[in-house]
């Protein structure tokens, strides 16, 4: 019988407690932005790696198309331009942000084509950099598809489980479509 007296106000006193913690308000604040601190945060770096992404991805886009204009004018072709000064070219033109790992993170794939509708049946985006890159610039008058791929490091766990295509990096694509201007004439 001694016991159940013990438990009993054992029990009175954690009701006790558990009543002035519930009713107790300070230091609310500090453990509700604990608890919502780390998510807010990581959500703000995913936002901001997203925008790194699509900012790289844009200027590469610009960038294929602007470089790209030396092939359709025969530029590269009567300056005896090579797959390295065209790939110099465009990473220069990414600027600071892509320049960073551009020699080793961008590929080119320069092709000529019979006509339009292969070109576009080829130029499709993939979820892996192709492996059989070609330089082609072609000749006055080919018809050239110029394809850049480039290798975006993801950092952000929330990125990596929700966007990872290649080994934790993200494959930024860009590609432009031209028939060569009659520069021989």
């Amino acid at each position: 019988m001694a016991y159940n007296h013990i438990f009993a106000r054992a029990r009175r006193r954690l009701t006790r407690f558990a009543g002035r913690f519930a009713r107790a308000e300070r230091g609310a604040t500090a453990v509700e932005f604990a608890l919502v601190f780390m998510p807010f945060l990581m959500l703000v770096f995913a936002l901001i790696e997203l925008a790194l992404v699509y900012m790289v991805s844009l200027l590469l886009e610009n960038a294929v198309i602007d470089v790209g204009r030396t092939i359709r004018t025969g530029e590269v072709q009567t300056n005896g331009g090579t797959a390295a000064t065209f790939k110099a070219a465009v990473c220069n033109k990414i600027g600071p942000i892509g320049a960073m790992s551009c020699d080793s993170a961008l590929q080119l794939d320069v092709r000529t084509y019979a006509d339009y509708s292969a070109s576009a049946s080829s130029a499709s985006a993939t979820d892996a950099v192709p492996t059989n890159m070609q330089w082609n610039p072609g000749t006055a008058g080919s018809i050239v598809l110029v394809r850049a791929y480039y290798t975006w490091p993801l950092i952000s766990p929330l990125m990596q489980t929700g966007f990872q295509k290649a080994n934790g990096r993200w494959i930024v694509y860009a590609a432009t479509a031209f028939t060569n201007e009659p520069y021989d004439q």
